[in-house]
């Protein structure tokens, strides 16, 4: 009986201390760095793009993925 309980214990600390589902469609999903560090890269490719013709880059995010266009 105590080592059932022990068992059942230890089951539910490892529950509360692992680590959290990734869900990107949850408004604060959990990004890795790769992912933030590719976004940055494109948003600097958009603005460079837009600064050629005077203008500068907004985002939108489209179905779960960021969209860059030109704006005045």
């Amino acid at each position: 009986m105590k080592w059932t309980l022990l068992a059942a214990a230890a089951c539910a600390v490892g529950c509360v201390n692992a680590p959290p589902v990734e869900n990107p469609s949850a408004p604060a999903a959990f990004r890795s760095s790769s992912e933030a560090g590719a976004e940055a890269r494109e948003l600097e490719q958009a603005e460079a793009e837009c600064a050629v013709h005077g203008k500068q880059a907004e985002s939108h995010r489209v179905q779960g993925d960021t969209v860059y266009t030109c704006a005045d």
